[in-house]
């Protein structure tokens, strides 16, 4: 199988790839998954934000600046928290290198957790839920997003090299692993149905106020011909999960 996500990232191959991917203009997670994670998790005054799998932690800084009381950001890649780190430098921020699976999540302290792009490199998913239902405060929110499963299903679509201009959704309904080359390496992630990730969201107590795609907005887009290729099929699947007061 494929390498672990955390440990993908520690490739300094993959890594560098990772970094010239995002720098690149109308890249999918700045133009597509950013501006519905932003939408969704609304207003953060007074909050305090777990951001689990945090990445290079700039939306920790953004959010800060947003008047969130505090930000931690948890991620098991040692490359993504120095990235981090360097991100949150001057703010109250603070990012951990720990994996997320066995973090030891304290009971009632967050009114936000963020998981973006993360929960589909977990195995485990409904014990990863309970940790981040305990560790929400009543009332507070869990925000994610994933790739979208007609991605996830089936990787004999990918053309290396180049833009993918075709894809292929297939064994959608066999869950389970998948290991994909992507980025120069070879990653595990876990399929699952969008029904999976709403029921089991449901099954760990939540509340699931929003289900959404990532349906391109023409304003994020500098080329108009990347934006249309954009709106053939969904690249992220997001939800919110509240917990009851």
């Amino acid at each position: 199988m494929g390498t672990a996500g955390p440990a993908f990232y520690d490739d300094d191959t993959v890594f560098a790839t990772y970094q010239q991917k995002r720098q690149r203009a109308d890249n999918p997670n700045d133009t597509l998954e950013k501006p519905v994670i932003r939408e969704l998790i609304g207003a953060v005054a007074g909050k305090h934000v777990l951001d689990l799998g945090c990445g290079d932690a700039a939306i920790g800084r953004e959010l800060l600046q947003s008047g969130a009381a505090a930000y931690l950001g948890i991620d098991g890649s040692a490359n993504m928290v120095a990235l981090a780190t360097q991100t949150l430098a001057g703010t109250s921020g603070r990012v951990i290198h720990h994996a997320v699976e066995d973090w030891r999540y304290p009971a009632t302290t967050f009114d936000l957790v963020l998981a973006r792009l993360v929960l589909h490199y977990i195995a485990d998913l409904p014990a990863l839920l309970t940790q981040i239902w305990r560790t929400l405060r009543p009332g507070g929110s869990l925000v994610f997003s994933v790739e979208h499963p007609v991605i996830t299903s089936s990787d004999r679509g990918w053309v290396q090299g180049g833009a993918r201009q075709d894809w292929l959704v297939d064994n959608y309904f066999d869950t389970g692993p998948r290991a994909t080359d992507w980025m120069g390496g070879q990653v595990e992630k876990y399929h699952r149905t969008v029904e999976d990730y709403f029921n089991t969201l449901q099954c760990a107590g939540f509340v699931v106020e929003h289900l959404r795609e990532s349906s391109p907005q023409r304003q994020h887009f500098q080329d108009e011909q990347t934006y249309l290729r954009r709106k053939r099929i969904p690249l992220f699947l997001f939800m919110v999960g509240r917990k009851p007061v």
